[in-house]
């Protein structure tokens, strides 16, 4: 319900939880005017307010590179951390396993993921750890001068004329196949599509994986990038529509029958999933790495929910953690007696 001024017009619209949107802005961008990233901050904006999800119980983590300064340009009142190039996922499992009632978001780029921090990717991936990780993924390292990274297409050329001749890293296929529990590819201009993708990531618990192509308007938006404005908007392949019903809302998505997916997240809420690829079963693991494989053989960029498992336990499950964040047990709770360290070492002997 939106309040009144005393001068009798109307104030701002107020979310479920009595909130402006100006409480999930953050401070002025300054990344280049026209970059893809800046889209992604504003669905997160957007996504964070039209949930209702309390700013203090957002954790934004972040490592090096352009994509990794945009957690800076929105919801500056939650917690913020800036991780060392490609190691934001063991800080972000620890600052989950610390304090479970916290909301992690991870930003990330295709460098710092793909490349220096392939490592931590893969065993956060493995691990279905509850949170949401958005890799801004523009296929070159836009802080030095816009060299590829390992996400560049076969064939695509910089604007100094080079051609990458090696193989990408399909960041999506790694993480069905390594256990991710949320897989999807958005387009940084595709507001709808990326918006429900976004809604549907809070809702879900466990490792969400987001590769979201974010065009670099410096160094990679000219004619022979596959990862510019002309092409994705050429080139882009929904394997779904996808509609998002909140827990609290009573809104219906429109849907011919016989051609959705229904997905119960776990929160109560709806994700809806209209099949535009004949027989795509987005809870089919084998199917959905193999339609990404037969993809890429035809240079073709798919976007959309490509798995999503609501059944497997997260690695706070699989931890059988207590249901109070460590980090405010008493000593008492957290440190070994005498007598059990005497134990341990005597086992040790």
């Amino acid at each position: 319900m939106a309040t009144a001024t005393t001068s009798g017009a109307a104030g701002p619209k107020l979310n479920r939880i009595g909130l402006p949107i100006i409480e999930y802005r953050g401070g002025k961008s300054t990344l280049c005017a026209g970059c893809g990233h800046n889209a992604i901050s504003e669905r997160i904006v957007d996504a964070m307010f039209e949930m209702g999800v309390e700013p203090e119980r957002v954790m934004k983590m972040s490592g090096i590179g352009c994509s990794s300064k945009s957690p800076a340009y929105f919801m500056s009142r939650s917690f913020s951390f800036n991780s060392v190039h490609g190691r934001m996922p063991s800080v972000t499992s620890g600052a989950v396993l610390a304090n479970r009632t916290m909301k992690a978001l991870g930003v990330s780029g295709d460098g710092d993921t793909a490349s220096i921090g392939i490592g931590q990717f893969v065993h956060l991936m493995r691990r279905n750890l509850p949170m949401i990780y958005i890799i801004e993924d523009n296929g070159v390292y836009g802080l030095t001068k816009g060299q590829f990274s390992a996400t560049a297409d076969i064939g695509s050329k910089l604007k100094t004329g080079v051609i990458n001749d090696l193989p990408p890293i399909d960041t999506c296929a790694l993480a069905i196949q390594l256990g991710a529990t949320f897989v999807g590819r958005s387009f940084s201009g595709d507001k709808k599509q990326l918006l429900a993708m976004l809604k549907a990531a809070i809702a879900h618990k466990g490792t969400v994986m987001l590769d979201v192509i974010s065009p670099c308007v410096t160094f990679n938006d000219h004619e022979g990038s596959t990862k510019s404005y002309k092409f994705l908007q050429g080139h882009d392949d929904p394997i779904n529509e996808i509609g998002f019903i909140a827990s609290f809302d009573d809104i219906e998505v429109d849907y011919d029958s016989g051609q959705v997916y229904d997905v119960k997240m776990h929160d109560g809420s709806q994700l809806r999933l209209r099949k535009l690829l004949e027989d795509y079963d987005p809870t089919d693991k084998a199917n959905a790495v193999r339609t990404l494989m037969e993809a890429h053989e035809k240079d073709e960029i798919l976007t959309g929910i490509f798995y999503i498992d609501t059944q497997k336990p997260t690695f706070i499950d699989q931890l059988n953690m207590v249901d109070e964040p460590l980090a405010t047990l008493p000593e008492s709770m957290t440190r070994p007696s005498k007598s059990a360290l005497e134990k341990l070492m005597a086992e040790l002997q």
